[in-house]
């Protein structure tokens, strides 16, 4: 086993709060994890310290790395003056964000505080992995090997070299123990603040732990001496998901009692088929056995083995779908005999047969124990059979068995890969950044075609198939501009594992060709986590044709942004923000679990055999980087799924996807063609509309818009819980930014984010299609909602109808205030001036009033909220409000297939529409210029009239309290309809008159 060591690397630090009284401040830092403590050296009198330290600690439980903390405190060294020390700051790192030796990066943390009252400001720089290392193997213990055979494990357990530490490394470590121990005896108020005292030197000098246990997924529990206590519902998750125990990181501590409480228990007919017992020791390669079950109309047999082999298979049946109580297993052997005519003549034959009533099948629930094989002796076999018993198991389980996923399942088509339960996850996307600064040394024109006087040059990069071009720029005569300069930055996507090479190449554009390229190995390329870090620059020599080796030199700088989160689907219903580099990611805060229970009258989207429609239903849900697909049931259209799932969250700000769609790659028949999967539908849950530590259940509709209109497809019956334990967190989430620190500080443009948004989506597309079995293209672009950017009237009628809803309430806001002044209900225009008065009188009222109002609306509005998450509205979708040729329209691609008279009435529908917001967008601009025409003097009379009305509103403001003005207009503004008249306002006439720019337009 190998042991596990942890790399800390302290850095530097950056302005540091000063504690000498001088302005100053002497730093050290003390580092504490897994029980065990470091310090660093003292940089005097040093505000941005560089230690440049490497520390290391030994990772003595490899499994619990993820739960430790490692922790950094820094203090002040006041030794000299003979105070005690001061606290300068901590750090908390937590053990799931550790990156493996290679993928290490620095990264500044900021300081915390220790209390509310600490002054603390600055930030560490910190490099942080871990390596784990192969014990070298000790010749004594091999020679002992027989020996310690006989004796006990717990005797006989070595331990790692790594955990025994040279006498030298442990005076070195005890030397700044007990300089700490001399400043902390001072007195016993100083303990409050002095820095915590290390371990003594019994702790420094732990003595060796034996080696970590396997994890449990790779042990044999049944077989093991002594029992574990072991969260079952870890051990299902894991292996329900197909997942490395690595990988799947689940919290035990978020979860339930069980890893299937969120969906039915299955009831499942096991038969495990070991092997067949043969009287004769002969062995004949010419005759192979198999083994047939069969139970009322269904029918399998396992694999065709010779006689010294094994069949060792399970099977699961549907018990819901069994029409016969009677499981009969038979054995069969195949001769294969040559005739007088030397012909070849195969037969088959029944050596008998075990039958097993389902009523006395025992059954089993996780966690029992597998149920051991026996031999059954075969009934009516024939006279000197060759086999007369054979070894299996039958047992009733559920879908909760852990043979379950290896197992022949009924329900899906047996072991076809199409048809597999699966967890497939994201590649790890990165942000190239290539910054070109300048070239030299350009050889140009050397071509056989005569050089152009002033070139015009570009750089290009490409990517794999992505391809990006600065600006163009003219090469003159002189010395600056024959070495063009560009200081352009072009960012690309990169996926793990990289694409091989980077080619940049320099371009003319004068006469098409290629000045020269060079190539840079993405896998030697730096990573930053932050701005902070400089971005190195290099020299590249361009390669031209054969005839010009050195074409010249580029100036460029190349990194991978790990502080950027790379958007692969839209960023309105994104399932994850958290940055690339691990080092930068939070602790998760809580853990989803969605029971996909089944679906109910779905709708037949194919023909089997001709005759009848069908349909072959899975499930794919998507949230961060993983995606799980259900087993597929075939020809149901009520399928029954009953899988459940596990997510880390890590922000309660995402939303999670689920489509339903019909396996067209599985073959019905064997000269069907495999075809693409039918949507039938999908739907999302934001997290943050639901309550955590609860159960959400129900049923949702599926509809699908087909270019006919929409059409519901079925209903599909699913569970969700979204689980906390800590409300700080979770609370604490909602302060911080969305995305990470690198979209503010170095913020990309709209255009580019959205042209990455897109590169990003078709990696991910690309490296899911090459799974085994493959998540198809259209599922995949189905779940990201690759078509967004697309036109669409639908989708412009339903934000349109958006925006009205929004302001609707003011809209409501303005009705009220109307019916206020028409005294349309006298009693609440009576109550409104009493509220006024009160208001213009008690103007220190106003915000606790307001304050006091929106809580008891807010609070009495709790009653009525919603109950279960809301998911696709077809409604605010505007599906019924939009005509076939609008929906034909939205299923175009790009560009247009349709016919030239299709194209030109949807063009001419397009300019009706962008009129009429041509002439909103000029209303709203003309009043924005009549406010500006008050000041530039475009209307003098207006202009004069507006500078008269200030001097007199100043004199009068001077001479008349504004309590007294506002109380005066409030009773104006409300005055009875007898006194108002039926044309608009003094104030709106004079404002309607001033003058826009609308005339001077071409």
């Amino acid at each position: 086993m190998s042991n596990r060591k942890l790399m800390v690397e302290i850095c530097n630090a950056k302005n540091l709060m000063p504690k000498d009284g001088q302005g100053t401040a002497s730093a050290y830092v003390i580092v504490d994890f897994d029980g065990q403590r470091r310090r660093t050296k003292t940089i005097s009198r040093d505000l941005n310290p560089q230690w440049d330290e490497k520390i290391e600690f030994l990772v003595h439980d490899v499994a619990s790395m993820a739960t430790e903390i490692l922790e950094l405190n820094v203090y002040n060294d006041n030794k000299k003056t003979g105070k005690r020390s001061t606290f300068l700051g901590k750090v908390k790192i937590t053990g799931s964000t550790f990156p493996q030796s290679g993928s290490e990066a620095l990264v500044y943390y900021p300081l915390e505080k220790r209390s509310v009252f600490s002054q603390i400001k600055g930030e560490i720089g910190i490099k942080i992995c871990y390596v784990d290392e192969e014990p070298p193997a000790d010749p004594a213990a091999e020679e002992k090997k027989p020996e310690a055979a006989e004796t006990p494990p717990a005797e006989t357990e070595e331990k790692p070299p790594e955990e025994k530490k040279p006498e030298e490394e442990t005076k070195a470590e005890e030397k700044p123990v007990e300089e700490e121990k001399k400043e902390e005896k001072t007195t016993e108020d100083q303990k409050k603040e002095d820095a915590p005292a290390p371990a003594p030197a019994a702790e420094a000098a732990a003595p060796a732990t034996p080696p970590p246990q396997p994890p449990v997924e790779n042990a044999a529990i049944a077989q093991s001496p002594k029992p574990k206590q072991v969260d079952e519902s870890l051990q299902l998750a894991r292996k329900h998901s197909n997942l490395d125990p690595d990988v799947v990181s689940l919290s035990n501590h978020h979860r339930g009692s069980s890893a299937f409480d969120l969906v039915d228990r299955m009831p499942f007919l096991y038969v495990r088929v070991v092997k067949a017992k043969r009287e004769d020791k002969e062995t004949d390669d010419s005759t192979i056995y198999y083994a047939k079950l069969a139970i009322g109309t269904h029918s399998i047999t396992t694999k065709e083995q010779s006689a010294t082999k094994q069949w060792d298979q399970v099977f699961a049946f549907d018990k819901d779908g069994l029409n016969s109580t009677c499981l009969e297993v038979s054995v069969f052997d195949r001769k294969k005999k040559v005739t007088e005519d030397n012909k070849e003549e195969v037969t088959e034959t029944c050596l008998g047969t075990v039958s097993f009533e389902l009523t006395e099948v025992p059954k089993r629930v996780p966690p029992d124990s597998p149920l051991a094989p026996q031999w059954y002796t075969l009934e009516n076999s024939p006279e000197n059979s060759p086999v007369t018993d054979v070894m299996l198991a039958v047992w009733l389980g559920t879908q909760a068995d852990e043979t379950f996923q290896e197992a022949w399942q009924s329900d899906s088509g047996g072991l076809i890969p199409e048809t597999r339960a699966k967890v497939y996850l994201s590649p790890k996307l990165w942000y190239l950044r290539l910054t070109v600064i300048q070239t030299q040394d350009l050889q140009l024109g050397s071509g056989p075609e005569p050089r152009v006087k002033n070139p015009e040059l570009f750089v290009k990069g490409q990517l794999g198939p992505q391809l990006f071009k600065t600006n163009r720029t003219t090469v003159g005569s002189s010395s600056t501009s024959s070495n063009p300069t560009w200081n352009e930055d072009l960012v690309f996507v990169a996926a793990e594992p990289f694409e091989p090479f980077l080619v940049i190449s320099v371009e003319d554009a004068s006469n098409g060709q290629t000045v020269g390229y060079a190539k840079v190995q993405v896998a030697s390329i730096d990573k930053r986590t932050d701005d902070r870090s400089t971005l190195g620059s290099r020299w590249f020599n361009l390669v031209g044709d054969e005839s010009r080796p050195y074409a010249g030199r580029i100036h460029v700088g190349v990194c991978l942004e790990g502080g950027y989160h790379v958007l692969d689907e839209a960023a309105h219903v994104t399932s994850d923000v958290r940055p690339t580099a691990k080092q930068l990611s939070k602790p998760a805060i809580g853990v989803l679990e969605v029971g996909i229970r089944g679906a109910t009258n779905l709708l037949p989207v194919k023909t089997k055999d001709g005759t009848r429609g069908t349909t072959d239903s899975y499930v794919v849900a998507k949230y961060g980087p993983k995606w799980v697909r259900t087993r597929t049931i075939l020809d149901r259209f009520n399928p029954r799924w009953n899988e459940q799932y596990t997510w880390d969250v890590y922000d309660p700000c995402t939303v999670l996807t689920i489509g339903v769609f019909d396996n067209g790659r599985y073959r019905i028949g064997e000269d069907d063609k495999p075809s693409k999967d039918v949507r039938l539908g999908k739907l999302r849950i934001r997290l943050s509309t639901l309550d955590t530590n609860r159960v959400y259940m129900g049923s949702y509709s599926l509809i699908v818009l087909l270019p006919n209109g929409a059409k519901k497809m079925g209903e599909i019956e699913i569970a969700v819980r979204f689980s906390c334990s800590s409300w700080i967190s979770l609370l604490q989430a909602y302060s911080t930014p969305m995305l990470p620190r690198m979209h503010y500080v170095r913020p990309l443009g709209p255009i580019q984010q959205d042209m990455l948004r897109h590169n990003a989506m078709k990696i991910v597309t690309a490296r899911l299609g090459r799974s085994e079995p493959a998540l198809g293209q259209e599922v995949v672009q189905f779940m990201l909602d690759s078509d967004t950017h697309t036109w669409s009237m639908r989708r412009s009628k339903s934000n349109w109808f958006r925006i009205i809803n929004g302001l609707s309430k003011a809209a409501t806001l303005a009705r009220w205030l109307d019916s206020i002044c028409t005294w349309a209900h006298p009693p609440t225009t009576v109550l409104v001036h009493v509220l006024l008065l009160a208001i213009v009188l008690c103007p220190h009222l106003i915000l606790p009033t307001i304050c006091l109002y929106a809580f008891l609306i807010v609070a009495l509005r709790y009653r009525y909220r919603m109950q279960a998450p809301v998911t696709m509205d077809p409604r605010l979708s505007q599906v019924d409000s939009v005509g076939p040729d609008e929906l034909d329209e939205e299923f175009d691609g790009f560009p247009s297939s349709r016919t030239p008279d299709q194209v030109r009435i949807r063009y001419d529908r397009l300019r009706a529409l962008a009129g009429r917001a041509q002439t909103l967008l000029g209303d709203v601009a003309a009043q924005g210029e009549r406010l500006e025409a008050l000041c530039n003097w475009r209307d003098p009379r207006a202009t004069g009239i507006f500078v008269v009305i200030c001097l007199l509103a100043s004199l009068v403001f001077y001479i008349v309290p504004f309590k007294a003005f506002l109380l005066g207009w409030g009773f104006f503004y409300m005055r009875h309809p007898r006194f108002r008249g039926d044309m608009p306002s003094l104030p709106i006439n004079f404002f309607r008159r001033l003058p826009p720019l609308s005339d001077q337009i071409l």
